[in-house]
């Protein structure tokens, strides 16, 4: 991935960055993702059904799902509208279920029925969007990369460690700036760090422990 030349400047130094992965694996040491999935197939299929909505509500639309479909064969089986009754409590359902019947067809023929373990090939698929392809490279296959969601933008500009106007920002300077030994795991840390602890509205501050290195001012000081 080419590097953008006017990328904004990280706010904190390489020593603070690897400082706040430090304590973040120290309070996690093994973080995963809290989707619901049995091998790659389906990681790719929550991945999809996840945009816009909760992974706990993902979970509980997949719980009977997975047990009937987890492989595109089986989910072809099962067809279009029955998926439809199974994922209609998350956002979006229908374009949803449209595009996990495609991807599972385009998995069958071009792919012989396996994920791919390469982006390219995973954003082919109908509903795989870089950051669904960022995950399941990371999670499936080990890769290295940053699936920037809202929580990971919103801790990559708030902390300083990566300053970003888009997602795509974000990730490039987070990839930029993440130490090795950290790279594996980095994105999970930091999307449950934005989950529990750097909340949208409202940040929980007072419970954070890298807050002596956050460069975020509005709501830094214990209550």
């Amino acid at each position: 991935m080419a590097k953008r030349p006017n990328l904004p400047r990280p706010k904190l130094t390489r020593a603070k960055i690897s400082e706040i992965y430090a304590r973040l694996r120290k309070l996690e040491p093994h973080p995963k993702t809290e989707l619901n999935y049995s091998n790659p197939y389906t990681l790719v299929v929550a991945v999809a059904l996840s945009a816009q909505s909760t992974d706990v509500g993902v979970n509980k639309a997949t719980k009977k799902l997975f047990k009937l479909a987890d492989s595109p064969e089986k989910m072809l089986a099962l067809g279009e509208e029955n998926l439809i009754n199974h994922i209609k409590t998350i956002g979006l359902y229908k374009t949803k279920a449209k595009n996990v019947i495609g991807l599972s067809q385009r998995l069958v023929d071009v792919y012989n029925s396996q994920v791919p373990d390469d982006r390219d090939a995973l954003e082919s698929l109908p509903g795989v969007g870089r950051k669904t392809a960022n995950v399941v490279l990371n999670t499936a296959f080990g890769h290295p990369t940053m699936a920037v969601d809202t929580h990971i933008f919103r801790v990559g500009n708030r902390t300083g460690m990566a300053p970003g106007k888009n997602p795509l920002e974000v990730e490039e300077n987070l990839l930029k700036v993440t130490p090795d030994e950290f790279a594996i795991h980095a994105h999970h840390w930091l999307i449950l760090h934005g989950r529990y602890t750097c909340k949208a509205r409202t940040p929980q501050c007072q419970n954070c422990i890298i807050i002596d290195i956050c460069k975020y001012k509005t709501k830094t000081k214990p209550v």
